[in-house]
């Protein structure tokens, strides 16, 4: 199969990974779509270097973790003008319930720290330990602490 398109077609299977990564890191619509942008730029620059020794979802969350994370950091330092997310107003408030909750987790999710979030993310994708550790270049052990400790802060938050 020609690169090009089995490029494609790896990442349209994993789309909706690169969806939820940018929700967690971006609450303003604009700025996601540009981390998305740069998420697929990043994973089709690596992708010459995929060797196929994992799964193709473990190493496009690898990449675009690490690229939301330094995304992030470049893209977010705290400024006199930058809304907090409590500031940031419902955008429809006819929604459902459902999606304000989902909304109201993101929000949470978008104040823990950067592995935090990242923890959060492959549970909701229910990742074994094992897989998250590959993932994050932590140890397993790791993982369930750090995860444990992550939810109780998202249960405080909820």
């Amino acid at each position: 199969m020609d690169p090009k398109l089995e490029f494609l077609h790896d990442v349209k299977s994993c789309q909706g990974i690169i969806h939820q990564i940018c929700m967690a890191y971006e609450l303003d619509m604009e700025a996601r779509k540009d981390l998305y942008q740069e998420i697929l730029y990043q994973l089709w620059k690596s992708y010459p270097t995929f060797r196929r020794e994992s799964k193709f979802s473990t190493w496009l969350y690898r990449v675009a973790l690490n690229t939301a994370i330094t995304y992030y950091g470049k893209n977010r330092k705290l400024s006199e003008h930058e809304m907090h997310v409590e500031d940031i107003p419902d955008r429809n408030e006819r929604r459902s319930e459902e999606h304000q909750r989902i909304d109201e987790m993101y929000k949470a999710i978008n104040k823990l720290g950067k592995i935090d979030k990242a923890l959060i993310l492959l549970f909701l994708e229910d990742k074994k330990y094992e897989e998250m550790a590959e993932i994050l270049g932590i140890t397993i052990s790791n993982v369930g602490v750090r995860l444990l400790r992550a939810r109780k802060k998202l249960e405080m938050m909820i």
